[in-house]
């Protein structure tokens, strides 16, 4: 784990652009680099250019959006605060909306040695490749993140099984592949009533982002994030990342974050055409 929030952001900034650069070719508008998927799989976003001493600005940004109409992929950017601070006037300016996030590293000292306590009736598991009901675990994150926050809601399994139905047959298959290779890992907390919770990792060079940690609103307030993050983390831990962190929705859900020893060390923005 990097030592101070500065070397955590310079590190992290060396793995997302190592990590879309995988799966994607890139195009460079100014101080921007787009990543545009090469096959299957999910559409990626707009980033600072790695070591770029330049500022980003609206001009870029206009340039990129104009970009991504053309490739009909949708009009996003990522990027943290703290590194590229003048991207955030440019974004607005360019008329993208920007959404917080809390950037968290996780301190392996400080993760509890047991996992968080669970409600009766509810387990945990890793969902392997080829796993009969990956359409329905894939939608609790659907239902999940179409209902922000930490709230509990009426959306449970109804409205997940619903979502299951319409789900893309080759992003499926994309999923599974890499669930095969192991480029993903994923878990998720299963009640009577199926797949409640879910939340996976990716990782490349002994980092690993956690990504896509969702409740059914209707299994909220039960732990269940807690638990599934606290697997993910320890898996990753014990499959020798050195570095652990992840993004968290807003700060009520850095809270939840906080007490498996995650420490806050920036914000990472997101920005999307209204």
């Amino acid at each position: 784990m990097p030592k101070s929030a500065a070397e955590a952001r310079a590190h992290l900034e060396m793995f997302y652009d190592a990590v879309a650069r995988r799966a994607t070719r890139t195009e460079t508008f100014g101080a921007l680099t787009l990543f545009i998927r090469e096959g299957q799989g999910w559409p990626f976003y707009a980033r600072p250019t790695l070591g770029s001493s330049v500022e980003p600005t609206v001009a870029d940004v206009r340039a990129v959006r104009a970009r991504q109409r053309e490739l009909k992929v949708p009009q996003t950017f990522e990027w943290v605060d703290e590194t590229t601070p003048a991207l955030r006037a440019a974004a607005i300016e360019a008329e993208l909306h920007v959404h917080e996030h809390p950037l968290m590293v996780l301190d392996p000292a400080e993760l509890p040695a047991e996992r968080p306590a669970l409600p009766d009736l509810v387990t945990v598991r890793r969902i392997r490749a080829d796993a009969t009901d990956l359409a329905i675990v894939h939608s609790v994150a659907a239902v999940g993140f179409a209902n922000p926050g930490t709230a509990s809601g009426t959306d449970g399994p109804t409205e997940r099984d619903t979502a299951a139905l319409g789900q893309d047959p080759g992003l499926l298959s994309y999923l599974n592949e890499r669930l095969r290779t192991g480029e993903t890992v994923m878990f998720a907390a299963y009640g009577p009533a199926g797949p409640l919770c879910v939340g996976s990792y990716q990782h490349l060079y002994g980092t690993t982002e956690i990504v896509g940690v969702a409740t059914l609103p209707a299994a909220r307030r039960g732990g269940l994030a807690a638990a599934v993050t606290w697997e993910l983390a320890r898996h990753a831990l014990t499959d020798g990342s050195e570095t652990v962190f992840l993004s968290a929705g807003d700060q009520d859900v850095a809270r939840v974050y906080d007490r498996l020893g995650f420490r806050s060390v920036g914000t990472a923005l997101i920005a999307e055409a209204p």
